[in-house]
């Protein structure tokens, strides 16, 4: 029978059949493409309130949509000149999973693209940032967060694999601030997360910056005399500049007025506190400041010169001024975790290298307050006074022989007798100065070989010594007298050069077996500069037991050491 028979044709098969299986066909396009439009909707929103800016491209046929977003680094505002955005907070922080780095206003620079296919809103990812681990770790500081010890004991141990959750830093109440996150975007790096709230806040400008120590001038005592002496060498200036022919111009005078303006500039310094940052490699800023109040706003900052207090490979000028100085800023409650003493100095520091025979022969110790080191000794009050009875009997008896004697043959007698005791009066002061040595280099061979002191008994005698010579104030303790050391280091890149050069001295023979007769003539010819540079040295010693291992700081450098850029998301 054919179709015709029965009343259905092929046009009433493709109506009833065909048409609905094609719209069955198209249904999950249309489903796909209300989907993929409603996801990129919501991507979008997201993006908006996030304030980020994206670029998106949608495959409705696929369901895939492509994000690009830009990936930063990051690093917080300057501290002095940027502070409204340093202290607050972000007003719409992002809340696509990753970016927690919104939650403080940054510094940025794009340095590439990150594309992704999500299908799914809640798939979206913002991609993390690159911040150095030390900018991170000192803002957060700043703010007010505590140091987690176990945290950072934990991620010194197993590096990369640390729980994710790890809490690195704490803010009031114990609230985690920054926490290990997933490796997803880490690309190797260190994966870090943040969380900050404005109430956790305890710091402001006014408090003195991590990693930033304050050197305070030596006190008005001091001053005056050194402001008598700089008023001097300018009353020297002027003089010169008197008797200067003049010039056509005013350039002679503009040259006078620009003297004038440095010197006062340089004599404000010296009466002022200096603030310096230190960093992992040193010595960073150093600024001087009009008030004791650090930093505080309407204060006037000023920049220093800092070139000869560096750290550089060819001199160790820098490394010994950011060692001293971070041991200086040292305490049971505040540490520079940012400058990792080297441990070369901490062991010299540790050692017991000066001989305290060489103290004595300086004139810093008594030899009484010293143990027994000398083998002879020997009183020249009473040689000389034996010398001179025998020089006396003898020409009493000479003189008596004389008077015996015919008057040419006595004339001629004493003659002779004056020109043998001139001669013999020669002869004994060559023979006194000879045994004078012989006896200087023995009690000086002696006294390199006399027992070994402490660098902090050392720096306390000589403490006492520059003290006495009115070199330091009576009322200042050894770190105190130590600061002011600092301070002047800073201003002075002579006396910088004096006190690291005896230092690369001192270290030199306490690493190659002990003080020669070399050194002692060093020490002796600047005996001042190695005094000051003792008060140094004890300080850094007092500085390794805070050092020990095991201590979050010693945690926090080995972690800042081993990840320089880690990732924030």
């Amino acid at each position: 029978m054919s179709s015709s028979d029965s009343g259905t044709t092929a046009t009433d098969i493709i109506t009833y059949i065909g048409v609905p299986l094609a719209v069955l066909g198209v249904l999950p396009i249309l489903y796909n493409t209300i989907a993929t439009l409603a996801a990129l909707s919501k991507i979008k929103r997201l993006l908006r309130h996030s304030k980020l800016t994206a670029l998106t491209r949608s495959d409705v046929v696929n369901r895939v949509i492509e994000v690009e977003l830009p990936r930063y680094a990051v690093t917080p505002w300057d501290r002095f000149n940027q502070r409204s955005e340093y202290w607050q907070l972000s007003r719409q922080p992002s809340q696509i999973p990753g970016g927690s780095w919104t939650t403080f206003n940054w510094k940025t620079n794009t340095i590439g693209i990150k594309t992704q296919r999500v299908e799914y809103a809640d798939q979206l990812r913002q991609p993390q940032v690159e911040v150095a681990f030390d900018e991170l770790v000192s803002y957060l500081l700043d703010l007010g967060a505590v140091p987690d010890p176990h945290g950072w004991k934990l991620l010194r141990s197993t590096g990369l694999w640390t729980p994710a959750g790890c809490a690195l830093m704490t803010a009031r109440g114990g609230q985690k601030a920054l926490s290990i996150a997933p490796l997803d975007d880490s690309d190797g790096h260190l994966s870090l997360a943040v969380n900050w709230m404005p109430s956790w806040t305890t710091r402001d400008f006014s408090s003195l910056p991590p990693y930033w120590v304050r050197l305070r001038p030596p006190p008005k005592k001091l001053e005056t005399s050194g402001s008598a002496e700089a008023s001097t060498i300018q009353d020297d200036m002027e003089t010169i500049e008197d008797k200067k022919p003049v010039k056509k111009g005013d350039d002679s005078v503009h040259s006078k007025e620009s003297m004038d303006s440095i010197q006062k500039q340089a004599e404000a310094n010296g009466t002022r506190p200096i603030t310096c940052q230190i960093s992992v490699e040193g010595l960073t800023t150093a600024i001087s400041q009009e008030t004791e109040d650090l930093l505080r706003e309407d204060s006037s900052l000023h920049s220093l010169f800092i070139g000869h207090l560096r750290v550089r490979r060819d001199k160790q000028d820098g490394m010994w001024f950011a060692s001293a100085c971070t041991a200086y800023g040292t305490s049971s409650q505040t540490m520079l975790w940012n400058y990792k003493i080297p441990d070369e100095i901490l062991a010299f520091a540790r050692r017991d290298t000066v001989p305290c025979g060489i103290l004595v022969l300086l004139g810093v110790v008594d030899d009484a307050a010293t143990p027994e080191w000398a083998t002879t000794q020997h009183n020249a009050f009473e040689e000389q006074h034996e010398a001179f009875v025998r020089r006396n009997n003898e020409q009493q008896a000479a003189m008596r022989a004389e008077s015996q004697m015919a008057p040419a043959d006595r004339q001629r007698a004493a003659a002779q007798r004056m020109e043998r005791e001139n001669m013999q009066r020669m002869q004994d002061m060559r023979d006194r100065m000879r045994l004078d040595r012989q006896r200087q280099d023995t009690k000086q061979s002696e006294a390199l070989q006399s027992p070994k002191w402490d660098t902090k008994l050392v720096a306390d005698h000589n403490l006492r010594w520059l003290k006495s010579r009115s070199a330091i104030d009576d009322s200042l303790s050894l770190k105190d007298a130590a600061g002011t050391i600092l301070h002047r280091m800073v201003l002075d890149g002579q006396f910088t050069s004096s006190v690291c050069g005896i230092l690369d001295l001192w270290k030199a023979w306490a690493d190659n077996g002990g003080m020669r007769k070399s050194d002692f003539t060093a020490l002796r010819d600047d005996q001042e500069t190695f005094a000051h540079a003792s008060l140094l040295v004890a300080m850094m010693k007092d500085a390794t037991t805070a050092a020990l291992e095991g201590s979050v700081s010693v945690e926090l450098q080995e972690c800042m050491r081993m990840w320089r850029t880690v990732r924030l998301g």
